[in-house]
């Protein structure tokens, strides 16, 4: 006899068997044991939970001669034709290729006849939503009154292109993604049958990877162990079979990543690709794992949502102190972009390595990504912190910026300070006639505090000292906070552009008193002095 796949193989023949959807299970058999059974069903959900198989469990149920609290009791002559799918009584129909209303016209004429035995007849219409709508609208009537011998189970993976005329007709099941920690119990059970050594937590692997399907689970079990046919499947192989990539190497790309190091990047993706492994399934891990990161990150109860070890845990909860929510979220974008840009591809690797640049060099991105600035911002503020000068247009000759750095550590020079002269009368008709380039150079918050329509500039008495009126004490409070940090931002400003160490006075007055008070232009004009530039 051939061989047969595990999924065939082990596929449930009563309703105990099924695992992972027990919501669904209790209620048809609470249905079946109290005949209680409706006339049309609707299975939904993502593929390998078990719609089909429910659906024959389903089929055999209520044509059981002796079911045993709900389920079929498999030996009885119904049983045995259906599981040997040699029964009349149970039509399966597969509408991805009989989808037109020819189709569903023979099987409105089929209905008319009443089974030859048993005591229902049972149409199992998978991948429903792929009927034409004039299938659909010819199916209506029947599947709203059939005949009491009748029962229509349709099964799809896609239930929201389903009519709702449709939908209001049946009893709907949603069949859940299956746990990991359900499949890998699975699969240890189904292996100890087997005779199959396989490593616990090589079948927990597989679990992951099959992102909640039973079937897909079983392909990829029978995979690993044809190909180590005969040895102990470990970890180790399971990832090497499956093309798939270590979980360490997602926290050495991270790393990578956070450090903005793009040769590491570089070097990292190049082992990875000679390695023979797969990319979309890389980039598809790595944003798990970042996801992981996040999720971790914004909640304290997030590691109750990530399925990891106690030891990966704890590396994970160190590895998120390097970025924040904001970066976390900026790298799963840039890398959901590029795995929806590799499908179809001819040049993956070089797409790849592309992001990896944008990813490690923020400034290469659009200026109106509003993450992408937060990142250069953050990665100046990382580098001051460090040490690192940032600057515009370094001239260091071409070095690396950290050998830079170092060497401006390890000198022991003192630097001359430069202190610059206190601001005079004759400075204020300087300070007047650049305001515009001033309230150009300072930032946008400030800058709106300073328009001409909120604040006022005026002089003391001894003329050296700028003093800005504002009529709002919301704009006094916004100079005058505990750290002096906007104040101090505007005489940076003022100094670097005039050239003096200006004295600056934020005060919040009347209405009335602003009117009286003069304006800088004008006390200048009615001073009438002449100003002498020094070069």
């Amino acid at each position: 006899m051939s061989y047969t796949a595990l999924y065939r193989k082990f596929r449930p023949g009563e309703f105990d068997e099924v695992k992972g959807q027990e919501h669904i299970v209790t209620t048809l058999k609470n249905e079946i044991r109290t005949d209680r059974i409706g006339h049309a069903y609707l299975f939904c959900g993502t593929r390998g939970t078990g719609k089909t198989t429910v659906a024959k469990i389903l089929a055999k149920a209520v044509n059981c001669e002796h079911p045993v609290d709900g389920s079929p009791c498999g030996e009885c002559e119904m049983c045995k034709k259906i599981s040997s799918q040699t029964s009349m009584n149970v039509i399966e129909m597969d509408a991805a290729s009989n989808n037109s209303v020819d189709d569903i016209r023979e099987i409105i004429d089929e209905v008319q006849y009443s089974p030859a035995e048993g005591r229902y007849k049972v149409y199992i219409i998978d991948e429903v939503h792929m009927l034409s709508a004039a299938a659909f609208n010819a199916l209506l009537k029947t599947l709203e009154e059939p005949p009491s011998y009748v029962i229509f189970i349709l099964a799809t993976t896609e239930a929201h292109k389903i009519p709702i005329t449709i939908l209001s007709r049946c009893q709907r099941y949603d069949f859940k993604r299956i746990s990991i920690d359900t499949i890998s119990a699975r699969l240890k059970d189904l292996m100890e049958r087997e005779n199959v050594d396989v490593e616990d937590k090589a079948l927990r692997y597989i679990a992951k990877v099959a992102d909640g399907s039973m079937r897909d689970a079983l392909s990829l079990l029978d995979q690993c162990i044809a190909f180590y046919l005969g040895e102990k499947l470990t970890y180790d192989k399971a990832i090497e079979v499956l093309g798939a990539v270590d979980t360490s190497v997602y926290s050495r790309m991270f790393k990578n990543m956070a450090d903005l190091d793009v040769i590491g990047c570089m070097k990292l993706l190049d082992e990875i690709m000679m390695s023979g492994r797969d990319l979309n399934q890389f980039i598809t891990g790595l944003i798990w794992y970042l996801r992981n990161l996040m999720v971790i990150s914004v909640s304290a109860s997030g590691s109750e949502m990530v399925d990891v070890s106690t030891e990966q845990l704890e590396q994970m909860q160190q590895e998120i102190k390097k970025v924040d929510e904001t970066g976390l979220i900026r790298y799963i974008r840039i890398l959901s972009e590029l795995s929806n840009q590799i499908k179809y591809a001819t040049q993956k690797r070089v797409l790849t390595e592309v992001a990896f640049v944008k990813l490690c060099v923020p400034e290469m991105e659009k200026k109106t990504s509003d993450d992408s600035l937060l990142a250069r911002i953050d990665a100046i503020e990382r580098k001051l912190e460090s040490g690192i000068f940032v600057n515009g247009q370094p001239d260091n000759g071409g070095q690396n910026v950290s050998s830079v750095t170092n060497e401006a550590k390890t000198s022991k020079e003192p630097q001359p300070e430069v202190v610059l002269p206190k601001m005079v009368s004759d400075d204020l008709k300087k300070i007047n006639g650049k305001w515009q380039q001033i309230l150009s150079d300072i930032s946008v918050s400030s800058r709106s505090f300073l328009m001409p329509e909120i604040c006022k500039k005026t002089v003391s008495q001894d003329g050296e000292t700028l003093i800005l009126q504002f009529t709002d004490a919301t704009a006094e409070a916004y100079f005058n906070r505990d750290d002096k940090r906007n104040l101090d931002e505007l005489k940076t400003v003022i100094s670097n552009i005039v050239g003096v160490d200006a004295g600056i006075i934020a005060e919040t007055v009347s209405n009335e008193q602003s009117r009286n008070s003069l304006d800088l232009s004008q006390i200048i004009d009615k001073i009438n002095f002449d100003v002498q530039i020094k070069k």
